[in-house]
């Protein structure tokens, strides 16, 4: 019963994935942490992440060219992960996982209010380094920089394939970094055939999602990113304060 619960998990979470370009481990580590440690949980699902976010950017390679200011959010991004880091050391992760929630509701509450409101060219050429610093910041620090990549990169209203290239792009990279980071520490030991397995059904389940992403209207599209986003910063409150 417990196998079944995580691989329904993994399943959805693979197709918010495909849909989005966010939701696997959002919705994995939450419900596989119920059965084991949340350790555990995070290092086995690393790959099939990595997997999942470079098929998605293999998928949409050809939107590429409708992207925005992806070398400046790699960039600072790395950056901002190293300053994560040591705020990891000196900083409790409370206050900081209630910032990133309040920015959360509040970018949703904004589409809602003003769903025409998005993100010049100007300002995100602008803007971009601070975001991709504030990103890597929360994700060298708490280990989630998700809602912040979402978040803006939505806010720019690209094409939907220009979004799941940029969104998985960065997750990619930010992804390989930790899996390097885990093999290293050897933190994948006693977890290999896990992590395998785990791989099966999210790389089986994809190209089911990106079916049904192409689709779902424009607005759909849009309410499914929003949807993850407060799913997200409902995951961060039952991680960090539960």
């Amino acid at each position: 019963m417990e196998l079944t619960i995580v691989l329904v998990a993994v399943v959805i979470g693979s197709i918010s994935k495909a849909v989005t370009g966010m939701g696997l481990p959002v919705i994995v580590i939450p419900i596989a942490a119920l059965f084991t440690d949340i350790g555990d949980a995070v290092v086995v699902i690393a790959l099939p992440n990595l997997l999942a976010n470079a098929v998605l950017v293999v998928g949409e390679r050809e939107h590429a060219r409708e992207t925005r200011d992806l070398p400046a959010l790699a960039v600072t991004g790395g950056i901002g992960a190293v300053i994560g880091t040591l705020l990891f050391v000196n900083v409790p992760d409370e206050p900081l996982v209630i910032v990133l929630i309040v920015a959360i509701v509040v970018y949703i509450t904004t589409f809602f209010l003003k769903p025409d409101l998005r993100t010049s060219p100007e300002q995100s050429r602008r803007l971009s380094p601070f975001a991709g610093l504030l990103a890597g910041t929360f994700q060298g620090a708490i280990g989630i920089s998700g809602p912040v990549v979402g978040s803006w990169i939505h806010s720019f209203r690209l094409p939907r394939g220009a979004h799941i290239f940029s969104v998985t792009l960065l997750f990619l990279v930010a992804g390989s970094t930790q899996l390097i980071v885990l093999i290293v520490n050897g933190e994948l030991g006693g977890r290999i055939v896990a992590t395998l397995l785990a791989c099966i059904p999210v790389l089986a389940v994809i190209p089911i999602g990106t079916r049904l992403r192409d689709r779902i209207s424009g607005r759909g599209f849009d309410l499914a990113i929003v949807g993850m986003l407060g799913l997200s910063s409902i995951a961060l409150c039952v991680r960090t304060f539960a």
